[in-house]
């Protein structure tokens, strides 16, 4: 994959942020930066980078799919109310997918777990 200056922008975007952005959200992030940008170049962009396994697409219920630029294996809460996405801070248990390999006889390459409930500004 060639590197574009475009792609390198969006890439730089996403890692600094926690927020895991939509689309959209990105968008508008990165024409701060590069005014001529169209979404349909970011857009393409974020399929690219994910493909190559540099950003994970986060595919949440019904909603639009959020990008995350931590791309090591971690978990992730939604809040059922506001919609908040965090990263939790747990260490990803890999006994899981060596329990399934055993139960099921399939070959696990990795796992995605998400969690779901009220953020602690929604429990207030």
């Amino acid at each position: 994959m060639r590197k574009t200056f475009q792609r390198q922008v969006i890439l730089e975007e996403l890692r600094v942020t926690k927020d895991h952005p939509r689309a959209a959200e990105l968008y508008a992030r990165v024409r701060h930066r590069i005014p001529t940008v169209s979404f349909g170049t970011v857009y393409r962009n974020l399929r690219m980078l994910r493909d190559q396994g540099l950003i994970q697409e986060l595919t949440l219920g019904d909603e639009a799919s959020r990008w995350d630029g931590n791309y090591s294996l971690h978990y992730h809460f939604t809040c059922q109310n506001c919609g908040q996405v965090q990263d939790l801070e747990v260490e990803p248990d890999s006994r899981w997918e060596a329990k399934i390999e055993c139960l099921t006889g399939l070959a696990i390459n990795h796992h995605r777990a998400e969690f779901y409930g009220l953020c602690s500004d929604c429990r207030n």
